[in-house]
């Protein structure tokens, strides 16, 4: 690539992060962020460290993090916006690379890449993932570094390779899995060999629990649908079909233009993503085997979402849009569009982009600037259990936001628990919710008893809810007490 090109695709990565936005402490940023934070500051988060801790012991992202704060001396929220703008730029500068392998032309290039860019939040069939969320975390990084380790393959950049799979091991292990699993399909693909499969599976298989896990897991593991293949809604399974069909299409396209690169990858993605929806259906069936569920085999679809896009916009540039601007524009400017209002619609009252430094307009997100600035930071918070759900909360995370300590939920961490069949973190979410349960009538004497059993001397509580508490700060749907 040449300089202007790269400074091409970093203005492509700015525009695709002001279409789809940027909300550094939404979702599963309350489990990721907090490991970075405990790490700057280890005497933060006193209480109810294990429910994210569990899920930073398995990776060395928030250790990366926490080094570029230290050694850059920025602040966390400038060092998490500049690192989710750079895994943007990565992430579509992997996406150029393989497409500069498949497509002869510049044309076909830039409109696949211009694809994967415009559409970078598209829900992944029914996992629960998008294909780049709209905050920085291990899925973040890893999805980049498994397409430049996919594209070393192609290029028998063996080394090169490897120490791309071993960056993504050392972030998402799973995602080690899958990226091996489709590195080993290529030369299956090409009919080179065939004894690569049982590989993938056996990395699966290895993972499992040896103690058998609770009743309260198993309720735990039942709540959560989108890991049983055969509770899917029929769309999600035509999320499953469609692109499998697509990139064998694809590949017959690229077999009659003599596209071999293309040809290869589109085949293999389709292979791989039929590998995975008989590995998810074979976990999916017998309840012996419904532990291996929590590692959603299906995951892999975002790898498979990323191809087809990149392909599809590819095969669109080089047959339709080719080197006329009106048709570029007629294309790109109503799905970025469409991209920009749905994001505007899932975090109603939020900014779009959250920029650092800037105040939150989400008024949870400012009461949860005040606690952070005006608490101490060995404060113990209780919210309601369902509190990531109420209207206006938008699934902001208290603990990424505020960096306080707080009572389990039974929205992010009765969801992370699921992982974890072998410890006892469902019980432990179980049982602190049910001490809040009846949030709303719980009143002083309630809010009196989780201070004895749990420690907790601060509230964050709906306005509606009214209690002889002394409360410091409030908005107008939000305020925040000292318990008494």
């Amino acid at each position: 690539m040449k300089r202007k090109e790269y400074v091409l695709l970093l203005v492509i990565s700015f525009a695709a992060v002001l279409i789809h936005g940027y909300h550094p402490f939404a979702e599963d940023a309350e489990i990721y962020v907090p490991g970075i934070v405990k790490i700057l500051h280890p005497s933060y988060y006193p209480f109810g460290q294990e429910f994210f801790e569990t899920h930073a012991h398995l990776t060395l992202f928030p250790n990366l993090i926490a080094a570029i704060v230290k050694i850059t001396h920025l602040p966390l929220d400038w060092t998490l916006f500049l690192c989710h703008l750079a895994s943007v730029f990565l992430l579509l500068l992997a996406c150029w690379r393989i497409a500069a392998k498949c497509f002869p032309t510049s044309v076909g290039r830039w409109a696949a890449v211009g694809m994967v860019a415009s559409l970078l939040t598209l829900p992944v069939a029914g996992t629960a993932l998008y294909i780049f969320d709209q905050y920085l975390n291990p899925r973040s990084l890893s999805i980049f570094s498994v397409l430049f380790a996919i594209g070393a393959m192609t290029e028998k950049k063996y080394l090169r390779m490897a120490l791309w799979l071993a960056f993504t091991a050392v972030i998402h292990p799973l995602m080690t899995v899958f990226g091996i699993a489709f590195i080993l399909l290529i030369p299956i693909t090409r009919k080179l060999t065939t004894a690569a499969v049982p590989i993938g599976a056996a990395a699966v298989f290895l993972m499992m629990p040896f103690k058998a896990p609770s009743p309260v897991y198993w309720q735990c593991l039942n709540d959560h649908s989108y890991y049983f293949l055969l509770r899917w809604q029929w769309y999600e399974w035509l999320g499953i079909v469609a692109p499998l069909v697509l990139l064998w299409w694809f590949g017959r396209i690229a077999h009659r233009r003599k596209q071999q690169n293309l040809e290869l990858l589109c085949y293999t993605s389709a292979i791989f993503g039929l590998v995975f929806f008989l590995a998810a259906l074979i976990v999916t069936i017998p309840r012996s085997l419904a532990l291996l569920a929590v590692y959603q085999p299906l995951r892999s679809l975002q790898l498979v979402y990323v191809f087809l896009l990149l392909f599809a916009g590819g095969l669109l540039g080089e047959s339709l849009l080719k080197a006329r601007p009106l048709r570029w524009l007629l294309l790109f400017l109503p799905i970025s569009c469409g991209m920009l209002f749905a994001q505007l619609q899932l975090f109603p009252g939020n900014r779009h982009v959250e920029w650092p430094g800037a105040a939150p307009e989400n008024q949870w997100l400012q009461a949860f600037a005040w606690i952070r600035n005006n608490t101490p930071t060995n404060a113990i918070f209780a919210l309601d259990p369902h509190f990531m759900a109420l209207p206006g909360e938008n699934y902001q995370g208290f603990r990424a936001a505020a960096e306080r300590s707080r009572l389990a939920d039974a929205n992010k961490d009765w969801s992370a628990a699921v992982l974890y069949p072998w410890l006892p973190l469902a019980d432990d979410v179980f049982a602190q919710t049910q001490a809040a349960r009846g949030w709303q009538n719980l009143g002083q004497a309630g809010f009196l008893r989780l201070k004895q059993t749990y420690g907790v001397t601060w509230v964050v509580l709906q306005k509606s809810i009214e209690v002889a508490l002394p409360c410091p700060y409030q908005n107008s749907l939000v305020r925040v007490c000292r318990i008494e």
